[in-house]
């Protein structure tokens, strides 16, 4: 089967089908303020590391219905900051608590029960019950059609103390317990069935 996106029948339908093909995707819950100061929390599935020297993060956040930015992106163009919050089990129903249309200004956190606790580099705050939390300085957003990514400069990053062995200065995978997003539009997966595949030499 092959499918043009080209086709005027399948233009519409390029999002549903690529988005239940390219998974499992990482969930950003990411963080922003306003000039007053109002948290806005929202989740993004297109979302991924795309470079460690230096290190960066792209994240893709669309329109509104009506076409209108939504409140992540009207917040970074005022302070050209972001905290990515990664998502697991625990924070699962919360994030999706997050991704509510609400009115701008109105804080998801309250709505869905996290806590927001203080950054170290940027003004928005990370979120407590977040695994890992990546604080971004935005670099540049580039605007392709109706597709918006944002690219952010990561400045620096809270993991939960299990999580990390500071003597190997590794992650301990096996207490990283993340959640993916898989197809259109409700389905995610879990990331604790895992196997290993030695890289050949």
């Amino acid at each position: 089967m092959e499918l043009d996106f080209d086709q005027p029948e399948l233009k519409n339908r390029a999002y549903y089908i690529l988005s239940s093909l390219v998974t499992p995707r990482p969930i950003a819950l990411v963080t922003t303020i306003n000039k007053t100061g109002a948290v806005n929390a929202a989740p993004f599935s297109f979302f991924n590391l795309m470079g460690a020297r230096p290190p960066i993060c792209v994240f893709a956040p669309g329109n509104r219905d009506e076409e209108t930015p939504k409140d992540t992106v009207l917040n970074i163009r005022e302070n050209n900051q972001f905290v990515v919050n990664l998502v697991d089990e625990d924070i699962a129903e919360a994030m999706n608590a997050c991704a509510a249309s609400v009115p701008y200004g109105e804080d998801e956190l309250k709505l869905s029960g996290l806590n927001p606790a203080e950054s170290s580099a940027v003004q928005p705050p990370r979120i407590s019950e977040a695994p890992a939390s990546l604080e971004c300085e935005a670099y540049d957003t580039l605007e392709i059609g109706n597709n918006r990514m944002v690219i952010g400069l990561i400045k620096r990053v809270h993991v939960r103390d299990e999580i990390y062995d500071a003597e190997a200065q590794r992650i301990n995978a096996e207490h990283l317990k993340t959640i993916g997003r898989m197809a259109a539009p409700h389905w995610y997966c879990k990331t604790s069935d895992r196997f290993e595949m030695i890289r050949p030499e």
